[in-house]
């Protein structure tokens, strides 16, 4: 009997689709901030960073790289603008668009239960101003309760917390 091929789950297909999509749509914006980055920092413009995925896997996020202190990496920051090369980790399967923050190691094995994200609930609950306690618990709360419904109602919140976040 020939084996049969059986769908991906719901959760990957939204983000193949979804990151596919950002990611041509964002192309422009991307190439923009690559360039002025490379511009006013010289040098590399991404960053390889380490971080544990599903199951403990091992993989290097791709983030640009900003310079302290730069005014337009410090632009580039706090637009949340930083962390969009990790569309191709979503891509590649490494990561989700929704789920724990990415972290080199950790100690909490209940993190390793599902890919890392690009956003989270810690992202539309309050982005990064909550005291790591808080973080990891709404870490928790997404890895024990997860579901489609869910990730698509933080993918929604995310564009606004973004923007929150930078005319704070």
């Amino acid at each position: 009997m020939p084996p049969t091929l059986t769908a991906p789950p719901a959760k990957r297909v939204v983000d193949l689709v979804g990151a596919a999509f950002l990611t041509v749509l964002l192309a422009p914006a991307l190439a923009a901030v690559a360039g002025l980055l490379y511009a006013t920092q010289g040098g590399r413009v991404f960053l390889r960073e380490p971080a544990a995925g599903l199951a403990g896997r091992p993989f290097r996020t791709w983030r640009f790289r900003t310079t302290p202190g730069g005014r337009v990496g410090a632009a580039v920051e706090r637009c949340a603008l930083d962390a969009l090369p990790q569309l191709l980790n979503v891509l590649r399967g490494e990561m989700s668009l929704v789920g724990p923050r990415p972290e080199a190691r950790t100690d909490r094995c209940d993190r390793l239960l599902v890919r890392p994200g690009m956003t989270g609930l810690w992202q539309v609950s309050a982005r990064s101003d909550l005291p790591w306690e808080e973080m990891a618990l709404l870490d928790r709360h997404y890895v024990e309760n997860h579901w489609l419904g869910m990730d698509l109602a933080i993918l929604a919140q995310t564009p606004r917390a973004a923007y929150r976040q930078r005319h704070a």
